[in-house]
């Protein structure tokens, strides 16, 4: 299967409040808005989209309705964490997790969102020595 975009889509109850989120706080717009479903582009790579769906949607099968976004981590890598964690702080959001480096190679901090979804963002950094030796040749930041 060669894919042509790749997106999560969250599963929420708050779809207006899930999409303002990303909007205020991750520089996203919106490209489609329903009261069920909000697709989000990012206003920095068109390459980077998110889409917020109504968790009890007909479209979601009967099994699996009502369901919403658990166990989920975005990522989010940035070339200035430090600056984005002081906006996190500034815009008060719920941060999990202080910023702190990673000795697998990540500068970074955990907010979560209005869903309950997790926002890791982080900023490559080198790894120790140690984690050094599991990345693939040219994988780890330097």
């Amino acid at each position: 299967m060669k894919s042509t975009s790749y997106y999560p889509v969250l599963m929420t109850d708050r779809v207006a409040e899930t999409a303002r989120f990303y909007e205020s706080h991750f520089r996203f717009t919106r490209l489609f808005d329903a009261d069920w479903y909000v697709h989000l582009q990012s206003s920095e790579d068109p390459t980077v989209n998110l889409a917020i769906l109504d968790g009890a949607h007909a479209t979601i099968p009967v099994s699996a309705r009502g369901g919403r976004a658990s166990g989920v981590l975005l990522n989010f890598e940035v070339a200035d964490v430090d600056a984005q964690y002081q906006r996190a702080i500034a815009q008060g959001l719920n941060v999990l997790l202080a910023l702190r480096d990673e000795a697998f190679g990540q500068r970074h901090f955990i907010v979560q969102g209005p869903d309950g979804v997790l926002i890791d963002v982080i900023q490559p950094i080198p790894p120790s020595e140690a984690f050094m030796r599991q990345y693939a040749a040219g994988a780890a930041a330097s």
